[in-house]
């Protein structure tokens, strides 16, 4: 549902503005939220539940679907010139810091509730904090300003036909996207399997996940304002490269070291964390450079989703086939294959663009 998400809520973004698409977008997110926690069982209306699960899930998919291609150009059309990849990082300060508090809530939750609890019913109140989280997000956005000003002057804005003409940089999107998520979701999901695999206790691995998570969210900024400084294609090219040197040998050390001492698996972690933060820092800012403003939400949007539905939530998917394929080290030469096509398409971005 992402990539419909990111069409509708896209071509709504580039028709009525920014801040109203946004807003229908997070109603949604809290919509789904509800419809999952008052969930009936399985044992109340049998195989309704299933049908009904799905379709609060499809629901969530369509609304994250367009969050992420409207927040992107909302940041960075919002930002000052030469601040750009500072404000822009502030997006992924907020899904880093939503795969925090997921992270935390578990922890959290277990001090008040036991297993069996969990299973049964206080699974729904993440659900329901969630949704009102989601609500309580609207009075913020109540104070948000319209930040695309030209948007009436294209009657063509929001629509394919229009994103047709921006068919290279939509290309390039794809392919650094495609690069950029599938390392993303490895470094951030896949990780956390990978040391419970190789021998650490569940608990110690989720806590150790925490304090990492924590430094990710905080150096955002801090990486952002460094791809100001020395040029988002030049943050991107750093990413490519550490990544395409550095992954594998991190895993490497991860998997001979995880029974035995945990403070070097948070510093590998920690490090994996710091090679992401080059492309997570600038990811909105380089996307939205290479659209117009009528198309730029549409495109932005569509582009991601497209490549993170394919690339980067199949990431664990792509690892366990490897494994069970008996070839765990294929999957890091296919996250080798792919920083390779992200490098070659970084290159392809133009040396200077700014917002029009």
């Amino acid at each position: 549902m992402r990539p419909i998400g990111s069409w509708l809520f896209g071509s709504l973004a580039d028709k009525m503005g920014r801040k109203k698409s946004m807003v229908i977008s997070v109603i949604l997110m809290a919509l789904g939220s509800f419809m999952i926690a008052a969930l009936p069982s399985k044992d109340t209306v049998g195989d309704l539940a299933i049908i009904l699960l799905l379709i609060a899930r499809l629901i969530q998919g369509l609304s994250v679907g367009g969050e992420y291609g409207i927040a992107a150009t909302y940041l960075s059309e919002l930002a000052t010139e030469g601040k750009r990849g500072f404000y822009s990082s502030f997006q992924y300060v907020t899904l880093i810091g939503g795969q925090l508090l997921a992270v935390a809530s578990i922890s959290i939750m277990f001090l008040f509730f036991s297993i069996d609890d969990m299973k049964k019913y206080a699974w729904r109140i993440l659900f329901i904090i969630g949704g009102i989280l989601a609500l309580g997000s609207l009075f913020v956005r109540r104070m948000m300003h319209e930040s695309a000003a030209k948007l009436h002057q294209h009657e063509d804005r929001g629509t394919l036909k229009a994103l047709c003409k921006s068919w290279k940089p939509f290309l390039i999107v794809l392919a650094i996207t495609s690069g950029g998520s599938l390392a993303f979701y490895t470094i951030t999901t896949y990780t956390k399997t990978f040391i419970e695999n190789a021998g650490m206790d569940k608990m110690l691995v989720n806590n150790l996940f925490l304090g990492a998570l924590f430094i990710l969210m905080i150096i955002q900024p801090v990486f952002g304002y460094l791809g100001d400084k020395i040029g988002h294609k030049n943050s991107l090219i750093a990413f490519c490269i550490l990544a395409l040197v550095g992954i594998y040998p991190i895993f490497t050390l991860v998997a001979k070291n995880a029974q035995n001492s945990s403070y070097l698996i948070f510093i590998l972690v920690v490090l994996l964390f710091i090679i992401l933060s080059f492309y997570t820092s600038v990811a909105g800012i380089f996307k939205a450079k290479l659209f117009p403003e009528h198309v730029r939400a549409l495109g932005i949007g569509l582009g991601y989703a497209i490549s993170n539905a394919v690339f980067g939530g199949s990431a664990p998917w792509m690892a366990l086939q490897f494994k069970n394929a008996g070839m765990e080290n294929g999957f890091f030469i296919y996250i080798a294959i792919f920083t390779i096509i992200m490098l070659i398409a970084t290159l392809c971005l133009p040396k200077k663009s700014e917002l029009n």
